[in-house]
């Protein structure tokens, strides 16, 4: 029997471009002052800006709070295809 992927659902809520709330969140990859790479059940949302901080982080329940200046917002690796056979085609 196929095993399921029980995905979380997601929020995303940016007020301002200078606090992010987001739910669903699995882990956070990496991260700086200016990119933070969070992993979510079926991609990557990177985020990028300037003076980034993690004000909030529960992996347990899944919340991330970001503050900071918020430039821009990317989904990477999103079902329907792998983020290299999007990246190379």
């Amino acid at each position: 029997m196929p095993e399921t992927i029980v995905k979380k659902p997601q929020l995303l809520t940016l007020d301002n471009r200078s606090l992010l709330t987001l739910t669903g969140v699995e882990d956070v990859s990496g991260f700086d002052e200016q990119t933070i790479n969070i992993r979510l059940s079926d991609c990557t949302l990177v985020v990028k800006g300037a003076s980034l901080h993690i004000s909030k982080l529960s992996l347990d329940t899944g919340d991330v709070v970001i503050d900071g200046r918020i430039n821009s917002l990317q989904y990477l690796g999103a079902s329907g295809g792998s983020l290299r056979s999007r990246l190379f085609r």
